[in-house]
């Protein structure tokens, strides 16, 4: 099925680098928001980006205005109804989007695609809650969608071939390194990366090192562009502990389990940058490390 018009659910942290890249392919994009704030917030985010390509010669003023005005933020379910392919990109709650899936279900046409871009929650679980699981699948883009070059497609028992082969021309089109990823809690990257980040944050707690230790051991002694606790942050606390409680729920294992120092920040709201304080201070114009108990 040729691709003219991708709807995208969320216009975040993921849904509005989604929706940028998918109009920067050529295709016209609806993105839906819940409320007026946050649509706002997102679209502010896409032009801020097209901008900076723009100074930084990598478009044209006249291909960064082509690529916005094929963009329209709505609120509206309904003005995606005649997208080719919808891909979610809202929280990480499972009842919130199967509650989203149920009513696009409805309004979106019969042979449109849907994809997921969970990081963690079961594809076939959303696929279920429609009227055409064989036509769903798994898109998985990292974060920021705009610079990231992984794509994992995640194929679900229900998932069709057409929906599958339709995710890798979806990678290509974008541009992206592609990989079949099995419908496991996690798939490939966060089955092996979540464990990493929650082992830095104990390895914290139990004195093995300072945050600041633990982030430059791993970038100098195992060549990561990013330490494990700024990665965190990087992610959103808030996101990595609902991951963990997925994985945990699923595989029964201590070392999925969010670790208290963890549970401590999201309940004070600290998210990590999103929020401007995690596992580091960003009020000021360096990261400084946020110590126990400070």
């Amino acid at each position: 099925m040729a691709i003219s018009k991708v709807g995208v659910v969320g216009c975040g942290l993921m849904g509005h680098g989604i929706s940028q890249i998918c109009a920067q392919a050529g295709w016209d994009v609806v993105v839906r928001e819940e409320d007026q704030a946050a649509l706002d917030k997102g679209m502010g985010k896409i032009e801020k980006q097209l901008g900076r390509a723009v100074e930084k010669g990598k478009l044209e003023q006249s291909e960064a205005d082509a690529v916005l005005g094929r963009i329209t933020p709505t609120l509206d379910y309904a003005d995606l109804a005649d997208s080719d392919l919808v891909i979610e990109a809202i929280t990480e709650d499972l009842d919130h989007k199967l509650e989203m899936w149920r009513e696009l279900d409805e309004v979106v046409k019969d042979d449109a695609f849907f994809a997921t871009n969970t990081s963690s929650l079961p594809v076939v679980a959303q696929a279920d809650a429609t009227n055409r699981p064989e036509r769903m699948i798994g898109l998985h883009f990292f974060n920021p969608p705009q610079v990231m070059p992984l794509l994992e497609v995640v194929r679900s028992e229900s998932s069709g071939d057409d929906a599958v082969d339709l995710g890798f021309e979806v990678g290509e089109k974008l541009g992206k390194t592609t990989v079949a990823a099995g419908d496991n809690r996690g798939f490939i990257v966060n089955r092996l990366l979540v464990p990493y980040m929650l082992d830095a944050i104990r390895a914290n707690e139990q004195g093995v090192g300072s945050i600041e230790d633990i982030d430059t051991g791993m970038m100098a002694g195992a060549s990561h562009p990013m330490g494990p606790l700024t990665l965190a942050d990087f992610v959103g606390l808030d996101t990595l502990a609902a991951i963990a409680d997925v994985m945990a729920d699923a595989y029964g294992e201590e070392r999925f389990a969010a670790p208290e120092s963890l549970r401590q920040k999201v309940d004070a709201g600290d998210f990590g940058r999103k929020s401007g304080r995690g596992f580091y201070d960003y009020s000021g114009d360096q990261p400084v490390p946020v110590d126990a108990g400070s």
